[in-house]
């Protein structure tokens, strides 16, 4: 769907890289390792991003870091728009509305890096009915075309829960408060 209005496939990765979870930085050659593209085709889209004002730099070291812009007037729609394009706003809608009694739902894995993948992972806490979940999740599979990995804690178990162990830290999708 987004490969129509946005020709670019480097352009496509980098949004989803730096607008589905605002808190990743990159640099230069580890996009270029990441993607497996040319460095040069990556560098121009950074900088058009950067001249255009959607992402910002700073320097670490002998090397340029590039993250989103929150500030920047598109920010939240874009933002919104990639949800669209994942089906996150799908699984939020048909299955976290629907299953009551949870807390929170973070989503971990290849997506909270900002990677494009075929499996959602998902970290549901509170009390849920597997087995209502379970049918839930087959139901939104079908809709999004990936598939949707999950774990449950039970609201007392977060306290325990260590997202250090996560590269990058799970982004918080949802929660009840």
């Amino acid at each position: 769907m987004i490969e129509t209005l946005i020709s670019s496939k480097t352009r496509v990765k980098l949004l989803l890289k730096f607008f589905l979870n605002s808190k990743m930085t990159a640099y230069l050659r580890g996009l270029e390792g990441e993607f497996g593209e040319s460095s040069n085709a990556i560098r121009v889209e950074l900088n058009r991003f950067e001249k255009a004002g959607m992402l910002s730099s700073f320097m670490k070291g002998n090397k340029k870091y590039f993250k989103a812009n929150q500030k920047h007037p598109l920010f939240g729609e874009i933002h919104q728009i990639l949800l669209k394009y994942i089906g996150l706003d799908s699984i939020i809608e048909n299955v976290i509305n629907k299953l009551g009694d949870i807390d929170r739902v973070y989503l971990v894995g290849e997506f909270s890096k900002g990677l494009d993948s075929r499996i959602i992972d998902l970290i549901f806490v509170g009390n849920i009915d597997k087995v209502y979940l379970l049918n839930l999740i087959e139901k939104a599979e079908e809709m999004v075309d990936r598939k949707i990995r999950y774990l449950i804690y039970q609201s007392d178990e977060l306290k325990k829960l260590d997202f250090e162990e996560y590269d990058p830290e799970p982004l918080l999708l949802w929660c009840k408060d």
